[in-house]
C-alpha cells in the first residue's frame, strides 16, 4: 500500500544532500558561517559532475536550495566540513551510492539526509573514512532500506515515543513505522548537523537560513550561456533568473 499525503500529513521540507565532515565540532563551523568557499566548491561540483558543465549562481540559503531541482546543484565548503546538494543523492538505497560520491573528498564522516514530502519519504546513511556504518529509507509503510545497528539518538523513535499521527477519520495501515520516516530524518540532521529544514529553530539548534550555500545551474556542454567575466570571487556569473536559459533536458536520476 502506497501512503498518499491524503492519508499521511506531510512532515519536513524536501532535501536532498550529503555531508562531508572531518571537523570534531561540526555544528560549531556551521553556525559560525558567514559565506561558502566559491573556488572550493567550483572545483567540487567540477570533480562530482564531470559530463556536465556548470555555471555559477549567487550564495544562497541552504533553507531554499537543499531542495534542489535537477537542473541545479548547491554546494557549501567551510572549514572542515562540506555539503552538497543535488537531486541525484535521493535514492532509495542509500548504501549503494558509490564511493564517489560518498568520499570524494577522503572526510573523516559522511552524512547523507534526503526527503520528499510528496512521497511521505525519508533517509539518512553515515559512513565513516569511507566505511559504510548505517542506512535508513522509508515511506510510512514500506522500508526500502534498514541496514547496519541503529544509533543511540534513534532509540526514542523506535520506542514510539513520535508516534505517526493521522488525520480524523483515516485507520492507520497495519504495517505502519511508529514514526515518520521525514521526521527521523530530520533528526539525524540536528544529530549530526545541529539543525532542522522545518520549524523555528530550536534552542542551540542552527538557523538553516543563515547557511549559505554556492548555487550552480548544470549544463550539458555546449549548452551552456556565453560567460559575463565577473570573476567568481566577487559575484555569480550568471543570474539564473534573468540571464540564463534552463537546460533543455533533466539529467538527474530521480529515485
Amino acid at each position: 500500500m502506497e501512503v498518499t499525503e491524503r492519508e499521511v500529513p506531510v512532515v519536513g521540507a524536501k532535501a536532498s544532500t550529503i555531508w562531508y565532515v572531518d571537523a570534531p565540532d561540526p555544528i560549531s563551523v556551521l553556525r559560525q558561517a558567514t559565506t561558502s568557499d566559491w573556488n572550493a566548491a567550483s572545483a567540487l561540483v567540477g570533480r562530482l559532475y564531470p559530463h556536465l558543465t556548470a555555471v555559477p549562481l549567487e550564495q544562497g540559503p541552504i533553507s531554499t536550495s537543499a531542495g534542489v531541482d535537477d537542473d541545479h546543484v548547491f554546494i557549501g565548503c567551510y572549514p572542515g566540513v562540506t555539503v552538497v546538494c543535488g537531486s541525484n543523492l535521493s535514492v532509495p538505497t542509500p548504501s549503494t551510492l558509490p564511493e564517489s560520491v560518498t568520499r570524494p573528498l577522503a572526510s573523516e564522516h559522511t552524512y547523507l539526509v534526503a526527503s520528499d514530502p510528496e512521497h511521505a519519504w525519508g533517509a539518512f546513511a553515515y559512513w565513516e573514512r569511507g566505511e559504510f556504518r548505517r542506512s535508513f529509507s522509508a515511506t510510512p509503510v514500506y522500508i526500502y532500506e534498514d541496514v547496519g545497528l541503529p544509533l543511540v539518538w534513534e532509540r526514542p523513535f523506535w520506542a514510539g515515543d513520535h508516534p505517526l499521527i493521522y488525520p480524523p477519520g483515516v485507520m492507520p495501515d497495519p504495517q505502519s513505522l511508529p514514526f515518520h520516516p521525514q521526521e527521523f530524518a530530520e533528526a539525524a540532521n540536528a544529530e549530526w548537523l545541529g539543525f532542522r529544514y522545518t520549524g523555528a529553530p530550536r534552542p542551540g539548534e542552527l538557523d538553516p537560513n543563515a547557511l549559505p550555500v554556492c548555487g550552480f545551474t548544470m549544463y550539458v556542454p555546449g549548452q551552456e550561456p556565453q560567460p559575463q567575466n565577473v570573476p567568481v570571487q566577487n559575484a555569480p556569473a550568471v543570474d539564473s533568473a534573468e540571464s540564463a536559459p534552463r537546460p533543455k533536458k533533466r539529467w538527474f536520476s530521480r529515485k
